[in-house]
């Protein structure tokens, strides 16, 4: 409630919101708006990321970037957000997350949008990508992760395995769909176990999952990662092993891509677009190499025996 309210009154006062990551610059040379969706560790690497790389790239021309950075805090802020850039007629626009590329994408159609924390461009937009976006993809090899669980916790066929998303993120619904396919083919059962809000449901659906479940997969979900306590506590209560999309505390073990570099990706594009190196249609979506981590502790606990890598 109090992003919700620091927003609404930072749009009332027609003011841009800078964060402690970087401060707001008077002469500048560009002006880049930053709406990310929520505050959560993987959101705010990436964000920290981007601006690092572009003032670093910035920095070797003698030029600065003014950031507008602002979260929204919910879905529907998105737009409302991305709306003050617009006015602005920002030079660069960064969507952290689905929901703000989206409504970025919805809002303008000549500034450069560049998402990143996003997991699939195409299924975002369906009729196509348009010309004036691009981005990094936090994709992940679903069929490796299937895999990885499989292997480290024994799974036979008809062992079952609850998947953990809010259902308002669509991206999160890409991803319980991949991997339940890849489950299935080795015989595993796959259930979803979904919820909207936070505060009433979030507590009994991981209940349900844990006390049904022999493991947990949560995909690259925002809504998740942002209260992933909230599941981490309930299924290491149940000692029942978490295996997350995105990495984290509350995983055994993670194959998940690093969200600063992610990030960092990102800034050296809005770089190319914004000296005129680079026309921001001329710019392939990208995705990183993920690489394996495991939790020590936590595999103890449960039994698993760590690999050698």
């Amino acid at each position: 409630m109090k992003k919700v309210i620091s927003l609404v009154l930072a749009l009332v006062l027609g003011i841009g919101v800078c964060t402690s990551m970087s401060a707001c610059t008077s002469g500048a040379d560009y002006t880049v708006g930053i709406c990310q969706l929520m505050e959560h560790e993987s959101l705010d690497k990436a964000t920290q990321g981007f601006i690092d790389a572009l003032d670093e790239a910035m920095e070797k021309e003698g030029k600065k970037v003014e950031y507008l950075t602002q979260v929204a805090g919910e879905p529907q802020l998105c737009s409302t957000v991305i709306n003050t850039f617009t006015a602005k007629n920002v030079d660069l626009i960064l969507a952290n997350a689905t929901p703000s590329l989206t409504a970025a994408a919805e809002a303008t159609s000549k500034i450069p949008v560049l998402g990143t924390s996003v997991t699939d461009y195409n299924d975002t937009f369906k009729s196509g990508i348009p010309s004036n976006v691009s981005g990094t993809s936090d994709a992940v090899p679903f069929a490796e992760q299937a895999q990885m669980m499989i292997d480290t916790l024994g799974l036979v066929e008809g062992d079952k395995v609850g998947v953990i998303y809010c259902a308002n993120e669509s991206n999160s619904l890409v991803q319980y769909n991949a991997v339940k396919a890849l489950f299935e083919a080795k015989g595993v059962v796959v259930e979803a176990y979904t919820f909207s809000d936070v505060a009433t449901e979030l507590q009994a659906i991981t209940n349900s999952a844990a006390s049904e479940c022999k493991a947990i997969y949560v995909p690259s979900d925002n809504t998740v990662a942002d209260n992933d306590t909230v599941v981490g506590t309930i299924c290491n209560d149940k000692n029942v092993p978490v295996f997350t999309s995105y990495g984290g505390s509350i995983c055994y073990a993670s194959l998940a891509i690093d969200y600063y570099e992610l990030g960092r990706e990102t800034g050296k594009m809005a770089a190319e677009i914004l000296l005129g190196t680079k026309q921001v249609s001329d710019i392939e979506i990208k995705t990183l190499v993920p690489s394996v981590v495991y939790n020590k502790e936590l595999c103890d606990k449960l039994g698993i025996t760590v690999p050698e890598i």
